[in-house]
């Protein structure tokens, strides 16, 4: 769940929410790992196993303080981004203290403007990044750029119900949204926005569905 999020440019109203959100992430990055860290172990266990299956070179937005580093098999090749230079100095620390050689960079950077060519990675994946930014059709369309054709982009995120009493509780939150850190109203159509990306599975994970797992495979050619 890191915070990636636009660092200039954008109107007004993107900014104010933009500086909102990385407050909270300053606030949350000392006691992540033992709050929020937890509650979402499940979703990047799962997207973790997934990718563990491929190879070659993975992408993760938002990689925060770095929890899902260790889990990679060592011959995957790691890259990280993420806007919280507190989440990344963290991240660095368990690099580090674990010595994972085969995580090749940690970066400060803007997932809506990833700085990375066209079709640089075998997976990309964004796990608890797509409810925190202000613009996830940027963000959803570089994960597109930078996957290669015949590659995969993962999502975990939480996406909302309008049914039952997690739907009311959600549209509830909506408003404190900012002081969260993350919007509680997200709708999976705001990811569904890229041709060139094939919806192959969706899944609810543990614990109590709150999390989803989908994944994209990018098309070997465009058109």
């Amino acid at each position: 769940m890191g915070s990636m999020l636009r660092s200039n440019g954008g109107s007004a109203a993107v900014q104010m929410d933009e500086q909102a959100v990385k407050s909270a992430y300053r606030r949350w990055a000392p006691v992540y790992d033992h709050t929020f860290g937890r509650v979402a172990g499940e979703g990047r266990k799962h997207a973790v196993e997934v990718i563990n299956q491929s190879s070659g070179r993975v992408l993760e937005v938002g990689v925060g303080t770095g929890l899902s580093l260790p889990d990679y098999k060592s011959t995957l090749d790691i890259v990280g981004i993420d806007l919280s230079p507190e989440m990344l100095d963290k991240a660095r620390e368990r690099v580090a203290e674990e010595g994972l050689e085969n995580v090749h960079g940690l970066y400060e950077m803007d997932a809506s403007d990833l700085k990375f060519e066209s079709n640089s990675f075998d997976t990309v994946v964004a796990m608890f990044v797509m409810t925190v930014v202000p613009e996830p059709d940027k963000v959803m369309r570089e994960l597109a750029r930078t996957c290669k054709p015949g590659g995969e982009v993962l999502l975990v995120n939480h996406f909302s119900t309008e049914e039952g009493v997690r739907g009311w509780v959600e549209r509830r939150m909506a408003p404190f949204g900012d002081k969260l850190g993350w919007h509680p109203v997200f709708d999976t159509d705001r990811v569904m926005i890229c041709p060139e990306l094939q919806l192959i599975e969706k899944r609810a994970l543990r614990p109590w569905g709150i999390f989803t797992l989908m994944r994209f495979r990018k098309a070997l050619t465009a058109g």
